[in-house]
């Protein structure tokens, strides 16, 4: 199983590329971070020193949208930065949650998320792609074997569709083990439908980490606390699926509905960070769920098991108060355990 990082690009820029510095120290193949131009610094600004400091590391957006950046944009940032450092990025795209609704702009529809795949992908490796309105484009100085796999986000089931018929790898953020395998049953079905060969499409979960010294009441719910805002973080998407297919829909299942009910609103100035306000209505049994917190032992439990439903990466957010803590414990104990 490989193992990535996840961080918001909050200043100093520095951090953060020390941060995934120590992550790949650590044995993490994978350096992500949110994208979200009003509420953090401009990742791919960041990304090019990452890239320049670190030796391994495959980094990406988790992730962009079509809309912030137009797919031609997208494409040649991610290929120049190929041409750089060597094939070390990778593209991962949806709706566009914080993005655009911060920016007042509604997410992305899944037709336009469908369009881009298709231009970011063939124009990061050097192919020519139509841009629409008859402009075929090809980008003259990208050099052979070149290559940008495309993951995409999704929960619902024609994001998950579409996963499985056009992406490279498919990012789930969220660790419940009946969801994950629901899921990923939906898009490797899916790519088989669509003729191609299921285990060619990554298979990413993404979720909070947290490393506790023991199991004690205390040490949990600490945990618990400071990785609440992640059930916040789903929460959007699943308001989003409800307000489409109903809170009681055999399109969705209700393990990821029924907590939602005491959602109120939800601020994005708070978004992705412990102590969020709006994130409350959140219960320790989704926290559980969602998220992997005690001893290292309850999370090799976990990976493992993970890894068994055919997901290729953990992806680890590591928003809260023990960042490097839980970097060091994961090279030093988790990764070792999961990938003997």
């Amino acid at each position: 199983m490989d193992f990535g990082l996840v961080l918001q690009t909050d200043p100093p820029a520095s951090r953060v590329i020390d941060l995934m510095k120590r992550a790949e120290h650590n044995g993490f193949s994978h350096g992500w971070t949110f994208d979200s131009a009003v509420l953090w610094q401009e990742p791919f600004v960041i990304y090019s020193q990452i890239l320049a400091q670190t030796e391994r590391l495959t980094v990406g957006p988790m992730v962009t949208n079509p809309s912030t950046r137009t797919p031609e944009v997208t494409a040649s940032t991610f290929a120049t930065l190929n041409d750089m450092f060597g094939n070390r990025t990778v593209c991962g795209i949806g709706r566009g949650d914080s993005a655009m609704r911060v920016a007042g702009r509604k997410p992305n529809t899944l037709a336009r998320i469908s369009e881009a795949i298709k231009v970011i992908r063939a124009l990061g490796r050097g192919d020519a792609a139509d841009l629409g309105g008859g402009a075929v484009v090809k980008f003259p100085w990208v050099r052979p074997g070149a290559r940008l796999p495309v993951w995409m986000a999704a929960y619902g089931p024609k994001a998950l569709k579409m996963t499985g018929e056009e992406a490279d790898g498919f990012i789930l953020q969220l660790a419940d083990l009946y969801l994950t395998e629901y899921m990923v049953k939906a898009v490797k079905d899916a790519a088989k439908a669509a003729g191609r060969d299921p285990d060619e499409v990554t298979i990413c979960v993404a979720a909070p980490a947290y490393v506790t010294a023991d199991d004690s009441p205390e040490a949990l719910a600490h945990a618990r606390d400071q990785c609440r805002w992640f059930g916040g973080m789903v929460g959007n998407h699943v308001a989003d699926l409800v307000s489409k297919y109903g809170a009681h829909s055999a399109q969705v299942p209700e393990e990821l509905t029924e907590y939602i009910k005491s959602r109120q609103g939800y601020d994005y100035a708070h978004h992705g960070r412990s102590g969020n306000p709006d994130t409350e209505f959140v219960p320790d049994e989704i926290v559980d769920r969602f998220c992997l917190i005690g001893p290292p032992e309850r999370h090799i439990e976990k990976l493992t098991a993970l890894r068994a439903l055919g997901v290729d990466q953990f992806a680890l957010y590591d928003m809260h108060d023990a960042q490097e803590a839980t970097i060091d414990a994961y090279g030093s104990q988790v990764i070792p355990a999961v990938n003997s």
